[in-house]
């Protein structure tokens, strides 16, 4: 199993602006989360909007800026949500692959469309 990175496309649904990066897939993480130059050529000001805290893997705690509403594309399917702006990378995480209704593949370093339901995203709600 390697590193996975998948090629998405992010929209500040505000001012229309849009940019197609290439983000480091990680299900161990929940967020989706952009650095800081990102957030800045989306149109976002970062020290005018919420900030969330969150804990790192090591534990710590940090206080982030949070952007959005911002609408996440991949493949044919995209949801609308916020991202931590935070790291060197984007990063694409459990919460937009849930309600993408996408599948990791591990083995392939691929993510993909869920094959169960390949023309309309499906979420659980129990």
């Amino acid at each position: 199993m390697g590193i996975t990175y998948a090629d998405i496309t992010i929209e500040n649904l505000f001012q229309k602006r849009r940019m197609a990066v290439r983000a480091l897939v990680d299900s161990g993480s929940v967020f989706l989360t952009v650095p800081e130059h990102l957030a800045l050529q989306l149109g976002f000001d970062t020290t005018e909007v919420s900030v969330r805290e969150i804990i790192l893997a090591d534990g710590s705690r940090k206080a982030v800026p949070m952007i959005g509403p911002l609408r996440v594309y991949f493949a044919d399917r995209y949801c609308d949500l916020s991202a931590l702006v935070m790291g060197d990378e984007p990063l694409f995480g459990a919460v937009p692959m849930e309600m993408m209704d996408l599948v990791l593949h591990p083995a392939s370093q691929t993510l993909s469309v869920n094959p169960n339901s390949p023309f309309v995203p499906v979420a659980l709600a129990k």
